[in-house]
């Protein structure tokens, strides 16, 4: 596979007053007609605080950017709540005659930086704005993980929603910062509301990684494909790829990607967050660069020849 980068698509306004000052975290493209992709992203303000928004932009030429919302789509939780310090998006699907949205709330602890759990809202006015389906997390604290359970990729698939989750249970040090350790699994449910305690290992974390996470899953005539971002030891972020028969085996393929880094810029240092959305004949990749998407995201296209 061969990616040709098109480059920044969005940068933030980095406007202190504005909830949107930096980032763009984990960009999520979905079709909203034929003529308009939707890239969901979460910014944050000047104290980091995160709340979910959208790009819209030209599906004939993403690097177009065609409307920013102007407010969330997804604001902070109530104070107490297992969101109120920041919402990132995990995944959106469209359901029926609705949008649905698996997002990751935060909330501070004081001997940890944060604790990360599900939470679910959908939309009935087509994606400009979500309605929490419940104040608390639908993938809470379990004995699989005691400080993060983060949805990441969801598919309606065989009457069942199929999900594929981050799970961590401690924190690294690295240079005398905390880091949190976390992996993937695999989970399902009946109605993507109510999941289990615990699920099927995925994506383990091989020597010198200290997390492997955002999963994005897609399937193909004869496997499925996932994406995933690995953190290493040595404080760098890029890209991973697997292959699995059923979703739920996988074998990691990680150099099968070739999407670089750039020799300078936005994403000289770092590349991840990888989101695949295919338009008509073409197959695009969203992603962030360096810090996190702090200063937006691009995209790149596969190349047919």
């Amino acid at each position: 596979m061969n990616w040709e980068k098109k480059g920044l698509i969005y940068s933030p306004s980095f406007d202190k007053k504005s909830w949107k000052y930096s980032s763009a975290l984990t960009p999520t493209p979905v079709l909203l007609n034929e003529d308009v992709i939707r890239v969901y992203f979460s910014a944050r303000d000047i104290e980091g605080i995160g709340r979910i928004g959208y790009v819209d932009l030209n599906s004939n030429n993403p690097s177009e950017v065609i409307g920013i919302s102007e407010n969330p789509v997804l604001d902070i939780g109530q104070p107490g709540c297992f969101d109120d310090n920041g919402v990132i998006l995990g995944d959106i699907v469209k359901h029926n005659d609705r949008w649905r949205m698996y997002y990751v709330g935060f909330q501070i602890a004081q001997k940890v930086k944060f604790l990360a759990f599900s939470g679910i809202a959908e939309s009935s006015d087509g994606g400009e704005t979500f309605v929490r389906l419940s104040q608390t997390p639908i993938l809470d604290r379990s004995p699989e993980s005691t400080f993060l359970r983060a949805i990441h990729c969801s598919r309606f698939e065989d009457n069942l929603w199929k999900i594929w989750y981050s799970v961590g249970k401690k924190w690294i040090d690295i240079n005398n910062v905390p880091y949190p350790n976390y992996y993937i699994k695999y989970l399902e449910s009946k109605d993507g509301i109510t999941f289990p305690q615990e699920g099927v290992p995925c994506i383990s974390l091989e020597e010198g990684e200290y997390k492997v996470g955002r999963s994005r899953v897609y399937k193909n005539t004869n496997e499925y494909e996932m994406y995933y971002t690995i953190g290493r030891l040595d404080n760098s972020l890029l890209p991973g790829r697997a292959t699995s028969p059923d979703g739920r085996n996988w074998l990691r393929a990680d150099n099968t990607i070739n999407i670089p880094c750039s020799l300078e810029g936005w994403d000289s240092k770092a590349l991840g967050y990888l989101c695949q959305l295919k338009v008509r004949e073409k197959t695009y990749m969203f992603y962030t660069g360096n810090n996190f998407g702090f200063d937006g995201f691009g995209y790149a296209i596969l190349k047919t020849s």
